[in-house]
């Protein structure tokens, strides 16, 4: 084999692979069924074509013996007549279509037979087209469930590298992360909050005290409560008191 005739092989087995690849079961069963039904069609006009000859030549042939019927008829009535010499040209002629009855028998025989034949053929022809229909729905349903079984098996032949679950993985440990920052801030703000709110619970203290004691004195000068006691000084501010109290006395003893 040559080196074309090589590459011709090859390009041909590649289109016809690529064809075949392509196929879909369904159209193309569909399409069959359609073609099948066409041809079926046409089929059965040729057989009807085939039984209108075969009808046409029996009429021929019954026409032909009915004319020899009537010559021998009209030879009957010239024997009877005396005319011996017309009842022997009306048998010529019943000869005559007596022969040609003969034919037209033998093609009428023939074409019966080949019309007896073409529709028991066009009977099995529709019955097989009734078989491959009814065929045709079980190869698509195979061939769906084939087709689905083929995407499911690359489906997971494609998650056999664990690429998709370890996406997965990494974005739920990613969604985890994001929860433990926003709780963090979130107890980082109620911190920051509450050391807010102790602070005004101690400015509120504060003048709460403050408040309590201006109260306490106003009424010991009023003569309604006793004075109020002072809370005791810082050592400092002791010494400072009793330096004052010192340099007092020593001031009238002047």
């Amino acid at each position: 084999m040559g080196i074309w005739a090589r590459i011709s092989t090859l390009v041909k087995s590649n289109i016809n692979a690529m064809i075949s690849k392509a196929e879909d079961p369904e159209k193309i069963l569909n399409q069959l069924i359609i073609d099948m039904r066409e041809q079926f069609l046409e089929a059965r006009k040729q057989v009807a074509v085939t039984i209108a000859d075969e009808k046409r030549l029996k009429q021929q042939y019954e026409a032909e013996l009915e004319k020899a019927q009537e010559w021998e008829k009209k030879a009957m009535i010239a024997v009877k007549a005396g005319r011996d010499d017309l009842a022997t040209q009306a048998l010529a002629r019943k000869a005559e279509h007596d022969n040609l009855a003969e034919q037209w028998q033998q093609q009428w025989v023939a074409q019966k037979q080949a019309a007896d034949q073409l529709r028991d053929a066009l009977g099995r022809l529709n019955a097989k087209i009734q078989e491959a229909s009814r065929k045709k729905n079980l190869l698509i349903a195979r061939a769906k469930r084939a087709e689905a079984q083929k995407k499911i098996q690359d489906t997971m032949s494609g998650m056999g590298d664990n690429a998709a679950f370890d996406t997965f993985a990494r974005m739920e440990e990613k969604v985890m992360q994001q929860e433990a920052e926003a709780q963090a801030s979130l107890e980082l703000s109620g911190e920051i909050e509450g050391d807010k709110l102790a602070s005004e619970f101690k400015s509120l203290e504060s003048s709460s005290a403050a408040q309590s004691d201006a109260l306490a004195a106003l009424k010991a000068k009023m003569g309604v409560a006793p004075a109020p006691t002072k809370a005791a000084l810082p050592a400092a501010q002791q010494a400072e008191s009793v330096e004052a109290e010192l340099e007092a006395l020593l001031k009238e003893d002047a």
